[in-house]
């Protein structure tokens, strides 16, 4: 049976990691905060004290950490990348297509394999085994490694070569952060003007502009509650920032998003780094 290996134990890799364990499969986490493993260990996980040893005692291993910089840290130190041979890197963490791109040449001249294998969804849909698994590998490992994946959505889908699955996750997340924004700017414009906000959404929701994550952020944009997120503001912010990165390398016109970038740096200024990234409201209406 594979052993794998967890590095990065956060509001998603936790229920990823159960979902695993539901499965028999034998786990390893390590993660730098180590309060965040307590549940984990009392699940059956075993607890790492260092990357290094989750390397040496896995098949393959899962990243779920928040940046390339923190996979380089972790990962690619001088004494954990020795135990890289004939192990196989799963990135599912969201970063930019070059990062993933020069993370596959550096494991595999150390000897191991990488793919990626970023998912769309948050944490529910990681707790149900319902997140969209989008792949860049090679065909051979995606059906090597596609019994594996489906503990986290059940049909993995092969987006083509490593890059290719880590754009279409910025892609995505971009659409998130924009449609989040455009439709926090239409609700507290409404507000302001006295409008009620039951029509509005009766209208909208019988409209081609709908999207069903407006009723998703729709009570806490209202009430202001953006407590126990299920993505944080920072991190969408970072995945902005890295969408941006590329646009400019693709010579494609971004300013729209430009003033979405603006608005989580407000957000966060506010104090809402580790809010919902709904606080993205509070920015844009902000109390008078």
């Amino acid at each position: 049976m594979t052993k794998v290996g967890f590095l990065g134990t956060g509001l998603m890799g936790q229920p990823m990691i159960k979902r695993l364990l539901t499965s028999n499969i034998s786990v390893i986490a390590y993660n730098r905060t180590v309060s965040k493993l307590e549940g984990l260990k009392e699940s059956g996980v075993i607890i790492a004290q260092s990357p290094t040893e989750v390397v040496q005692n896995s098949d393959c291993i899962i990243l779920m950490l928040t940046n390339a910089t923190a996979i380089k840290d972790l990962l690619l130190t001088e004494i954990t990348s020795k135990y890289l041979i004939d192990r196989t890197i799963i990135q599912m963490g969201t970063i930019a297509p070059q990062e993933s791109i020069i993370l596959q040449q550096e494991i595999t001249a150390k000897g191991g394999e990488y793919l990626e294998a970023p998912v769309l969804g948050s944490i529910p849909e990681a707790q149900n085994g319902n997140l969209l698994v989008m792949v860049g590998s090679t065909e051979t490992q995606f059906k090597k490694w596609s019994y594996l994946l489906q503990n986290f959505g059940s049909e993995p889908i092969l987006i083509g070569e490593v890059g290719t699955a880590a754009a279409l996750k910025l892609a995505l997340n971009q659409l998130i952060a924009s449609l989040t924004s455009s439709f926090a700017l239409s609700l507290g414009f409404l507000s302001r003007q006295g409008v009620d906000i039951d029509q509005f959404m009766n209208i909208l929701r019988q409209s081609a502009l709908y999207a069903p994550t407006f009723d998703k952020k729709l009570a806490r944009m209202c009430d202001g509650n953006y407590d126990n997120p299920n993505f944080p503001t920072k991190h969408l912010l970072k995945d902005v920032n890295l969408f941006l990165q590329e646009s400019e390398s693709l010579n494609l016109m971004s300013d729209s998003l430009n003033g979405v970038q603006k608005i989580l740096e407000k957000a966060i200024e506010l104090g809402l780094s580790d809010a919902d990234y709904s606080a993205l409201y509070s920015a844009i209406v902000p109390k008078s």
